[in-house]
This record gives C-alpha cells, structure tokens and sequence, in this order.
C-alpha cells in the first residue's frame, strides 16, 4: 500500500520504494512470497530467489506492475557459488541492489523433536540455510551497497530467539545467531550508510504452517495465550514493518530487532 502524504494541503500518493531494487530469498511461497508482493506494491523491482518455483509469485507481480518488476533467479542460500551468482545476476538484470530479505530459512517442514532426538545432519542443514544463508547473503551483496553508500538488509529472525521452543532447539539457536549476527553487521557496515535490522515474527498463519498439522497443534494455542493481542498472527501484520525497516522512513535505525508477534515477547 502506498504512503499518503500531505504537501501543501494536496493529498500526494507515493510508492515509498519506487526505482528500489530488492532481493527476497525463499520469496516463492509462504511469507516470502508476500514480502516479495508487498515490496513490488510500494514501487520496488524484486528480484525472487527460492529453491521452489517462484515464477507464480512474479507472474502475479508482473501482472499487476509490468515484466520489468519482478524476476526469479534459484539459488541455495547455504551455497556460496550459488549466492554469488544470485548476487551478480541481479545486479545485471536491475543495475543495483538497495534493499535485501534474508527470508530463506528450514522451519515450517521440522518435525517437533526433543535435543536427544535431533539428528545431526538435520541440525546442520538447519544451520547452514538459517544462518550460513543470511551470512553468505550478507557477504556477497556488502561491496555493491558499500560501493553506492546505502542499502538495506533485513534479516529474518523469530521471538523463539528471545523466549525459547520446545523440541525445537535447531531452528531457536539458528534464530538467535540471526539475530546476532545482524548486530555485528549493523556495527561494521553503518559507516557505509547500510541499516541492518532484524524483523520478528511470531507464529504466523501462513500458507506453509497451515499445511503442518504438527505446528498447529502443539504451539498454536500457547503462542496465543502468550500474546496481548489474542489472536492468530496473520500474513498481512508483517508487511508495515517490513516496508518500514526497507524504506527511508528507517535510514537511521540499524541493529534493531522489531518483533511483530501480538505481544508475545517484549523486545
């Protein structure tokens, strides 16, 4: 949705991301895929990159907004060639990077499982797409936003990081490092005019948990019960602060965590 500003008593429209350039990782499906339409809505060319099919996501894009503002490059983010790749190529393909969404993350598809049950390869590919993905996402795009003196990065984290999850030890510690890892960003890359931030969900209804009977069942209810606002989360209660931590509304906000969760934890 576009902001409305008031400029000498006219009501002026402005898309508060126009001629922005952004990359949303995992940006085909679930939440990633309503980043990615929720960007483009406000003015930016997205850029979409998910190991699953994101060509629906940006057909829909493209129909609404025109072929030149949205485009799907797969990549592994837990790969660097890969990441590499993703990087160069969207610099080709829209001249810039302004805005990244490290969004690309294991957690709707675990099954609960208690610390002696976690197999460790799982473990490992928990860590490496949550946080060596964010990382490497961090790592490759750094020097073109370095090079033009701006650019945000919004790394995706959860309130697990700050209250814990029971029989989900993989996915809480790899949210925390994310969370970590943004604050250490945030220290050596603000001399470069670059805000890195994390946005916190809570339990969010979206496409992909819906379809894990397991997440409903057991964290459903007490996610909830934990939250002042007593309802489910929803999709659409991301997108302000998204847009917000993406826009120039936040240039001098950076190693923040902004947790969009009902209340649930108090940041």
């Amino acid at each position: 949705m576009a902001a409305i500003n008031i400029k000498n008593s006219e009501l002026i429209i402005v898309d508060r991301l126009s001629n922005r350039v952004a990359i949303v990782t995992g940006g085909g499906k679930g939440l990633g895929a309503v980043y990615s339409k929720a960007l483009a809505a406000e003015g930016a060319t997205v850029i979409l990159s998910d190991i699953a099919d994101a060509q629906p996501v940006a057909d829909e894009i493209q129909s609404l907004y025109g072929a030149d503002r949205a485009h799907v490059i797969s990549a592994y983010v837990s790969d660097e060639s890969q990441v590499k790749s993703l990087v160069e190529g969207s610099v080709a393909i829209a001249g810039k990077i302004d805005i990244v969404v490290n969004n690309a993350a294991v957690f709707s598809s675990l099954p609960p499982a208690t610390v002696m049950d976690i197999d460790v390869e799982l473990w490992d590919t928990v860590m490496a797409v949550n946080v060596r993905g964010t990382f490497l996402m961090a790592k490759h795009v750094a020097p073109h936003m370095i090079e033009r003196s701006q650019g945000k990065i919004i790394n995706i984290a959860s309130g697990v990081a700050y209250k814990g999850m029971p029989n989900m030890l993989h996915y809480s510690a790899s949210k925390g490092a994310v969370i970590t890892l943004t604050r250490s960003l945030a220290r050596e890359l603000g001399v470069h005019n670059i805000c890195v931030n994390t946005l916190a969900p809570g339990l969010i209804m979206s496409d992909s948990i819906a379809a894990n009977e397991e997440h409903i069942d057991d964290y459903r209810g007490p996610v909830i019960a934990s939250r002042s606002i007593k309802r489910d989360g929803l999709p659409e209660d991301l997108v302000g602060a998204l847009v917000f931590l993406a826009s120039v509304e936040s240039d001098f906000m950076t190693g923040q965590t902004v947790a969009v969760d009902g209340g649930s934890i108090n940041t």
